[in-house]
């Protein structure tokens, strides 16, 4: 499972759009959200309104603060000409530079609307490859997890032997759809089957 993270100021605009679009037309296996860094009281009527129009009902949906875990988890982000506003999220970033729609008449809100629709197509369609295909994400989990079983098991196993297991641990956690413990957990299983691997190495 991997995750496209849509980011814009307020998170009741743009980037709600975006994730509602990507749901629409993205693949099952690329789940999509969105986060403001300085998130709005509701997503704005006018696009609310803009998105029923295509069959899209925002209406139960709340925006949401970006959080440092939403920025560690994800293996695409987009950010919407958020500017310095957006905090760097910590993997593949791109920028959509689309206008805002808060105040905008109804009229310009169906062009955002439309302009946002046709890059999320090509998003989830002819680039959806090179989403799938990014490791940066699965590199940034092993620069993390490995030093620390290094230091652990380096003097009873090879460096190779570690990288391997961290390796095969954090591949069996890339399709999981909920990621706050992947650490903790890749961490733990791996500890176990090192400590296992060391003890039989140490017996032989």
């Amino acid at each position: 499972m991997k995750y496209v993270l849509f980011v814009c100021t307020q998170n009741a605009g743009r980037s709600q759009i975006a994730q509602a679009l990507f749901e629409e037309h993205g693949p099952p296996d690329v789940r999509a959200e969105s986060a403001g860094a300085e998130p709005a009281d509701a997503v704005h009527p006018v696009v609310v309104e803009a998105m029923q129009e295509i069959g899209i009902d925002l209406r139960d949906r709340r925006p949401k603060k970006l959080t440092l875990e939403m920025q560690l988890h994800a293996d695409w982000a987009i950010t919407l000409a958020c500017g310095a506003k957006c905090p760097y999220v910590p993997s593949v970033v791109e920028d959509w530079d689309v206008a805002d729609p808060a105040g905008q008449p109804i009229e310009d809100v169906r062009r955002i609307r439309d302009d946002i629709h046709d890059r999320v197509v090509d998003l989830a369609t002819t680039r959806i490859e090179s989403i799938r295909e990014d490791r940066r994400q699965h590199m940034m989990r092993m620069a993390r997890l490995v030093p620390g079983l290094v230091d652990e098991f380096g003097g009873r196993l090879t460096d190779e032997e570690i990288r391997q297991i961290a390796d095969e641990i954090l591949e069996g956690y890339d399709d999981v759809p909920v990621r706050s413990f992947v650490m903790t957990l890749a961490n733990r299983k791996a500890r176990t089957l090192l400590g296992d691997r060391a003890r039989t190495a140490a017996g032989a």
